[in-house]
C-alpha cells in the first residue's frame, strides 16, 4: 500500500486493517552519548510510524559493538541498552526482540538500528504532504532548543579522534513528551481536519517542511517569530536545523486551527500555526517581519545532486576468499569447543538485555525475545504479526554479492520457523565511506544481491535507510545490511518456539549439511579468522525447505523449529535443549555425513532447520517435504540429560546452559 519515500512502509494485513513498519540507524550519535543516541534512536522511529496513523505495537533492535577487549564496548553497551530500554518503556511500546553481535571492525564505529511495527485502520492511513494553498502549517509537540543542530550533517561524517567534541550534536530525548503526543496525533487522526503530517527528524523543520511540500508539488512560508522556544536567543538558522526531540509539523484544513489547538491543550503540548502552504513551490522562512531564507523546493529535495560514484572490486579480495580447510586445525574435544562458542558474546544468551526491555506492556506479546522471531497477536481477530531483524557483515566482508542474499534468506526462515509468510521488508544498509570505491562496490553487490534474494522469495522492500561513513581514521566496518521483516500468522494460536518440548520427539532436519566453515562463527571464535566465502546458497532450495516448514505448522504438526545459523548445528541443537522456558531436555543425535566434525556441527550451510514432532506425525512430514522438494533427515530424538550428537559430542544440557546464560554478563562485570 505505501513503499519507499513516505515516512513508513505499510502492508496489507486483512480484515480493514494494515501494518507500518520501518527501520532506521542512529549509529554516529550513540557513539558519541550512548544513552541519548539510542533513546533518540527509538523515539524518531515511533514517530515515523505514528505519523503514519498507525498505532506502534512493537519494537526490535540490531546491535553491534566492537571486541570486548575493547575497553569502550562495556561503557556503549551497556549505555544503549539502557537508552533504548528507557526510551521505550517509558512510552509503553514493548521492545521484543533484537539481534547483538560483536567484532572488532566497529570498535570505533558501533551500530544501533531501531525497528518498530504498527497498526492502523486502512481508512486512516496519513503522508507527509502539504496540500491544499493558505491551509495553515502548524507546529505542535515539544518546544525547540539547540540540541542536535548539525546533527544530520554529523551522522554523514567519518569519525576521528575529534569526535567526542561533537556530543552537543546529540539529541536528547523525553519519552513522556513523546506519549503524549502520540495520543494527541492519534486523537487528531480520528477526525477529518488533518491534510497531511510529518515527524521533524534529521534537519528539523527544514526538511520536515521542505519534504511535505515536495510531496504535495507546493510551497510552504514559515514566521520563525511564532516557533516555540525554550532557549532564549535563538536564531533563525538555529531554528531552522534544530533536532529537538518530539515535535511535529502538519498541515491543518484552513479554519480548523481550534480544532487541532483544542486537542493538543488537552495533552498538555505546543499546537502553533507557524505558516502555510503556498502556490510558488519555494521554501520562504520569515523572521520578525524580514525574509531570511528563500530557496526552492526542489533545490532542498528532488534537485539534490545525485552522484555516480566509482565502484571497484578491491585488489585483495580474491585472497580473503581463499581457504583451504587442511591448514585449519580441527579441534581434539568438540564438547568444549561448543562451550566456548555458546559463551562467546554473539552467541551467549542475552537475558542480560531483555530484562532491561519491558516486552509484555500491552498485552499483546505472544512470543517474547529469544525465539526466532517475535510474534505479536492483533487483537479482536485470530491473526498475527511476526518480526524478526537480522544481518551478517562478516558474510558481506567476504562476499557481498552473496551475503546480500543471505540477509534477506536468513530473516525470511526466522519468520517460517514461527509459522508467519513475509509480507514485507525494511531494510538498513550501514556502510563506510562512499566515496571510497572499495565501499561503493561492497554496497552495489549487496544491494544487488538483496533483491535477488527479494525477489526469488516474493519479499517486497516497503522502506528503509542508508547509513553511510560508518568508518573512523580511515577503516570503515564490514559492509553491514540489517533485515527488518515482517509475517503474517493466519492463526497466531499455532506459532511455534525453537524449544524442544517433550521426550520422546522426534528430531528432524529440513535442509542438507554441507562441508563448508567458511566466514562461520566457528573459524572465528576458535582460529581467530575471517576468511573464506559465505555459505553456497540454493534459493530454490530455500524456498521448499520454509514451505515445507511453514504448511508443516499449518497442519499442526511441528512441536518446535529453529533455524540454523551462527555457531551451526551444534549451536543450534544445543539452543534447542536449553533455550526455552521449561526444564532443559537432552536430545540424542546421530549424524551419518562423511564430512570432518568441526563442518558438521559448526558449518553455517544456508537453508536449514531443526524440527521436533510426535512420532506419529513423521509420515506427514516426508510428505510435505516431498511434494515440496525439500531434504528431510532424521536426526534423532528428544530426551535424556545431555546433548549427545554421535559420534562428535556428548554434553550435559545443564552444563551448557551455565556457560551460555553467563557468557555475556560475565564480561560486563
Amino acid at each position: 500500500l505505501q513503499g519507499p519515500g513516505e515516512n513508513a512502509g505499510i502492508v496489507n494485513i486483512g480484515a480493514g486493517l494494515v501494518a507500518a513498519f520501518k527501520m532506521e540507524s542512529h549509529n554516529h550519535p550513540s557513539f558519541i552519548e550512548p544513552y541519548q543516541g539510542a533513546a533518540t534512536g527509538v523515539g524518531g522511529i515511533l514517530r515515523d510510524i505514528f505519523t503514519m496513523g498507525a498505532r506502534p505495537i512493537a519494537s526490535l533492535n540490531s546491535l553491534r559493538f566492537g571486541g570486548f577487549d575493547h575497553p569502550r564496548t562495556p561503557y556503549l553497551l551497556s549505555g544503549v541498552v539502557a537508552g533504548i530500554g528507557g526510551y521505550g518503556n517509558c512510552v509503553g511500546v514493548p521492545t521484543v526482540g533484537g539481534e547483538l553481535l560483536f567484532d572488532e571492525c566497529y570498535n570505533a564505529n558501533i551500530l544501533v538500528n531501531a525497528f518498530t511495527l504498527g497498526i492502523a485502520e486502512k481508512k486512516h492511513i496519513f503522508k507527509g504532504v502539504a496540500k491544499g494553498i493558505g491551509n495553515p502549517l502548524i507546529y505542535v509537540g515539544a518546544k525547540t532548543g539547540r540540541d542536535g543542530i548539525h546533527g544530520a550533517t554529523m551522522a554523514s561524517e567519518a569519525f576521528s579522534e575529534e569526535s567526542e567534541k561533537r556530543r552537543p550534536t546529540v539529541q536528547v530525548g523525553d519519552p513522556f513528551t513523546e506519549k503524549l503526543l502520540l495520543e494527541a496525533c492519534l486523537e487528531l487522526m480520528k477526525g477529518d481536519c488533518l491534510v497531511g503530517i510529518q515527524d521533524m527528524g534529521a534537519a528539523g523543520l527544514t526538511s520536515s517542511a521542505a519534504e511535505m511540500a515536495a510531496r504535495g508539488g507546493t510551497g510552504v512560508e514559515l514566521d520563525l517569530s511564532r516557533i516555540p522556544l525554550r532557549e532564549r536567543g535563538m536564531t533563525p538558522y538555529e531554528m531552522l536545523l534544530s533536532e529537538s526531540q518530539e515535535r511535529m509539523l502538519l498541515v491543518a484544513k484552513k479554519g480548523r486551527e481550534g480544532e487541532v489547538r483544542r486537542i493538543f491543550e488537552k495533552w498538555d503540548l505546543d499546537a502553533v500555526v507557524v505558516g502555510k502552504v503556498t502556490r510558488d513551490r519555494m521554501f520562504r522562512a520569515f523572521f520578525d517581519g524580514a525574509e531570511v531564507a528563500r530557496i526552492p523546493v526542489a533545490a532542498l529535495t528532488t534537485d539534490a545532486p545525485v552522484y555516480n560514484r566509482p565502484a571497484e572490486r578491491p585488489p585483495g579480495q580474491d585472497e580473503l576468499q581463499r581457504l583451504d580447510l587442511e591448514k585449519v586445525e580441527e579441534p581434539k574435544d568438540l564438547g568444549s569447543t561448543l562451550k566456548l562458542l555458546l559463551e562467546s558474546p554473539s552467541i551467549a544468551c542475552k537475558e542480560w538485555i531483555y530484562r532491561q526491555y519491558d516486552h509484555f506492556v500491552r498485552s499483546n506479546t505472544v512470543v517474547a525475545p529469544g525465539a526466532d522471531a517475535a510474534v505479536i497477536r492483533i487483537k479482536g481477530t485470530e491473526k498475527g504479526l511476526a518480526l524478526t531483524v537480522d544481518g551478517n557483515g562478516r558474510y558481506c566482508y567476504l562476499d557481498p554479492y552473496v551475503g546480500g542474499i543471505l540477509v534477506v534468506a536468513e530473516a525470511a526462515r526466522n519468520l517460517a520457523c514461527v509459522g508467519a509468510r513475509p509480507l514485507g521488508l525494511t531494510d538498513c544498509l550501514n556502510f563506510g565511506s562512499p566515496e571510497r570505491a572499495d565501499v561503493m562496490w561492497q554496497f552495489s553487490q549487496v544491494v544487488q544481491g538483496m533483491r535477488d534474494g527479494c525477489v526469488a522469495l516474493g519479499i517486497p522492500v516497503v522502506s528503509g535507510n542508508v547509513s553511510f561513513y560508518n568508518e573512523t581514521d580511515g577503516v570503515p566496518i564490514y559492509p553491514t545490511p540489517t533485515v527488518g521483516m515482517v509475517g503474517l500468522l493466519p492463526k497466531v494460536a499455532r506459532h511455534v518456539t525453537p524449544w524442544f518440548k517433550s521426550p520422546g520427539d522426534v528430531v528432524a532436519l529440513l535442509g542438507r549439511n554441507r562441508e563448508e566453515l567458511g566466514g562461520s562463527e566457528y573459524l572465528k571464535v576458535i582460529h581467530r579468522m575471517v576468511k573464506g566465502t559465505p555459505p553456497w546458497i540454493d534459493l530454490k532450495l530455500e524456498r521448499a525447505v520454509q514451505q515445507s516448514c511453514l504448511k508443516a505448522i499449518d497442519r499442526g504438526l511441528l512441536r518446535s523449529a529453529h533455524d540454523i545459523s551462527e555457531g551451526g548445528l551444534g549451536v543450534a541443537l544445543a539452543e534447542c535443549c536449553m533455550g526455552g522456558p521449561e526444564k532443559p531436555l537432552g536430545a540424542r543425535i546421530e549424524l551419518r555425513e562423511m564430512m570432518r566434525g568441526d563442518a558438521r556441527l559448526f558449518g553455517e550451510s544456508q537453508s536449514r532447520i531443526i524440527v521436533s514432532l510426535r512420532e506419529k506425525d513423521l509420515n506427514r512430514l516426508r510428505e510435505i517435504a516431498a511434494k515440496e522438494g525439500a531434504p528431510l533427515q532424521v536426526l534423532g530424538e528428544v530426551g535424556g540429560s545431555h546433548l549427545a550428537v554421535h559420534p562428535l559430542v556428548r554434553v550435559a544440557v545443564e552444563e551448557l546452559k551455565s556457560v551460555w546464560s553467563s557468557g555475556l554478563e560475565k564480561r560486563l562485570r
